[in-house]
């Protein structure tokens, strides 16, 4: 479906075609109709399928065809990370390019300063992660009793990061006379209660069946010892000229470790996780983009919001505990209807690991040795250490605050446990 059907105003669609787009995704002809409309909506779609824009396109619309209020906040976007506030705050700008919108993004991590002073020259949009947004609340320099749109986004993530206190507090603090919309990869029973205490009549759309990557993903498994894992790597990124690789750790350290020996193979590598300052974060990310670093090694965390549309390679150095982190991962590659490679790097100790992800693709991936690295059969698996789990985060990740749990913020008030309710993405 072209986007000139779906009854979204000439100066949005003028932006959308400056963009180079002109057929709308599935979530988007699906999702755009019924928020036109001022319903509710619950959405499913994986990452890479266009959701940004399924939101973000008519938010501006009824902001532009809505009752003026200037120097007032009237749309909020939630969203769990940085890199992703950052990612959809740059498609408010896009979108809104010849709109009288303001927009601000509002994350953690940086100075709140600079923030305050510019929700004070007045916004249209928010985009918020919800730990520094507190902060705001907090200290009484953002006005939320003004907002008509609220749009949760990856909520499926928030909640797993531990965010559903801090969200139901900024939900109580909303006007109930407000258009909701949520966006989410699963709809699993944490999901689905959200939905009923935040949503009214919604609408529901669901793109992609549960657990399944997008269409155009190459994945294959390549078996190898653990300690040859980097050397596997570094042969696979020169004997196939690979460019632009965006490579999955479980663990900072691990990261921060494999960049380094990267760099030392004479690959132009770059980290980022939850520990790198955002200014590091943001760099790093440009850095990508641009060609500038070859190899980005990320933790599933820090990821979030990556968005290359043409990003040809993703690597799992290491898979995730949990088996729908590895779609989220690949769903970084094969972008807007774009072709790409997942490559999972698997030793022994790891085979639980990828018999978990073949049973919620419902599907055995491929196996190919590479000659020279084939694994030694008489190694023994042995326990992968599980740290810190996600299901159980020791402080906000993403975007809050990073004092440590307990911490008081302005004012005395002492931070919420971040544990999680308890959901998969």
């Amino acid at each position: 479906m072209s986007f000139t059907d779906l009854g979204l105003s000439a100066e949005i669609l003028r932006a959308v075609n400056e963009k180079g787009y002109t057929k709308a995704t599935p979530i988007q002809h699906q999702s755009i109709p019924p928020i036109l409309s001022g319903h509710d909506v619950l959405a499913g779609a994986q990452t890479g399928t266009g959701k940004t824009a399924s939101f973000t396109l008519p938010l501006l619309h009824r902001l532009q065809h809505g009752t003026v209020n200037r120097r007032r906040i009237r749309a909020l976007v939630l969203t769990p990370t940085r890199e992703l506030g950052a990612q959809i705050g740059q498609s408010v700008r896009d979108y809104g390019a010849h709109l009288p919108f303001r927009s601000v993004v509002i994350f953690g991590g940086v100075s709140i300063n600079t923030q305050i002073q510019k929700l004070r020259k007045g916004a249209d949009v928010v985009v918020a992660t919800p730990g520094r947004l507190l902060d705001h609340m907090q200290q009484g320099t953002i006005d939320l009793s003004a907002i008509e749109l609220l749009v949760l986004d990856e909520a499926d993530r928030m909640l797993d990061m531990g965010f559903i206190r801090d969200m139901r507090r900024i939900v109580r603090a909303l006007p109930a006379e407000r258009q909701t919309l949520m966006f989410s990869a699963t709809f699993s029973k944490d999901i689905r209660r959200l939905a009923a205490d935040f949503l009214k009549s919604p609408v529901e759309i669901q793109i992609s069946t549960n657990g399944k990557p997008a269409d155009g993903i190459r994945q294959v498994v390549l078996p190898v010892d653990k300690r040859r894992k980097r050397e596997l790597l570094s042969h696979q990124i020169g004997a196939g000229n690979w460019q632009q690789v965006l490579v999955f750790t479980r663990t900072k350290h691990g990261a921060n470790r494999l960049a380094g020996q990267l760099e030392d193979d004479g690959l132009t590598t770059a980290a980022i996780h939850g520990n790198k300052s955002q200014a590091a974060r943001t760099r790093a990310l440009a850095d990508f983009k641009s060609g500038k670093v070859r190899v980005l090694v990320a933790t599933d965390v820090a990821a979030r919001g990556i968005d290359i549309q043409r990003l040809p390679h993703v690597v799992n150095y290491e898979l995730p505990h949990v088996p729908e982190d590895y779609v989220h991962r690949i769903g970084r590659t094969a972008r807007a209807g774009h072709s790409g490679a997942a490559v999972s790097l698997v030793c022994v100790d790891e085979h639980k690991l990828l018999a978990d992800i073949e049973r919620l693709l419902q599907t055995r991936l491929e196996r190919r040795v590479v000659e020279g690295y084939a694994p030694n059969p008489r190694i023994k698996a042995e326990p992968i250490p599980q740290g810190r789990s996600k299901h159980m985060p020791s402080k906000r990740s993403g975007g809050g605050s990073s004092r440590p749990s307990g911490a008081k913020r302005p004012g005395g008030r002492r931070k919420r446990s971040s544990r999680r309710s308890a959901v998969t993405s």
